[in-house]
């Protein structure tokens, strides 16, 4: 593909957007183009089957269109399940991935008790599990799979009334005690939770390092362009395409707020 493209930031919604702020701010010459798979929004409920099928055909039809130099597939759903197949598919584009941070979770935990937060599509993937054997055997690692967490955040950054009593539901089983030891480490395993990490500090049993992936995402993207990395700034926007075609000036104002440009999303 030609280096002159845009670095391109995938999700399902609203949750690249941290991956997105932290590539903005290593990479301040990238052109960035954000797309929002909104329309199959939220995919950790779709048929595995399903969901890959989609990925490699609307990744097809972006990789035609826009060329990019690299793809950061900022969601743990996605990667997990369509990763090794993209690459295959594409194997002229690199791409970057998410997977649940833990490996840093199990180096830097003191109790031994870490705790998954993610969608039930990542908490059911082997690859998540595989992750588990290979770094944090020496762990008590407890998966926790929320419905509805990642709706509650872009409730919460469309700045929608959340309540408290709301998230506890979701994140009051990542609190575990046992044998006088608590659980210290909780993995935020999808790019949208980090928008309500300040939320969950406040509500939280007892204090936890919220392990957000965000900036470990955006440091891989750095090492993967290397040298094709943007040095001099371009006179090209960084854009916003969701693919339900909102017409929406709200979210038009929210994504203004990163430095984006909602564009339709064939390009135009």
């Amino acid at each position: 593909m030609g280096s002159n493209g845009p670095v391109l930031i995938f999700d399902s919604g609203l949750g690249g957007l941290t991956v997105l702020r932290e590539a903005r701010y290593l990479l301040p010459y990238e052109t960035l183009l954000y797309v929002a798979d909104d329309a199959a929004f939220p995919i950790g409920r779709w048929p595995e089957a399903d969901l890959r099928d989609r990925m490699l055909s609307l990744f097809g039809e972006l990789i035609a269109i826009h060329r990019p130099k690299a793809i950061v597939i900022a969601c743990n759903t996605a990667f997990t399940l369509a990763g090794d197949a993209l690459r295959k598919a594409y194997p002229d584009v690199p791409f970057v991935g998410t997977v649940p941070a833990i490996k840093p979770a199990a180096e830097r935990t003191s109790s031994g008790l870490i705790s998954v937060l993610a969608t039930p599509g990542t908490v059911r993937r082997t690859y998540t599990r595989s992750l588990i054997d290979s770094f944090a055997k020496q762990c008590h690692v407890r998966l926790v799979g929320s419905d509805n967490l990642a709706e509650l955040s872009e409730r919460h950054l469309r700045g929608e009334t959340v309540c408290n009593e709301e998230l506890l539901t979701e994140i009051s089983g990542c609190f575990l005690e046992r044998d006088g030891r608590r659980t210290d480490i909780v993995v935020l395993a999808c790019t949208h939770y980090p928008f309500l990490a300040n939320r969950f500090r406040r509500i939280a049993p007892w204090p936890v390092d919220w392990l957000d992936p965000a900036e470990a995402i955006a440091r891989q993207l750095v090492r993967v362009l290397g040298a094709k990395a943007a040095s001099s700034p371009s006179s090209d926007p960084d854009r916003a395409l969701f693919t339900s075609n909102p017409d929406d000036p709200g979210l038009s104002r929210l994504l203004a707020g990163f430095g984006l440009m909602l564009s339709a999303a064939n390009g135009a």
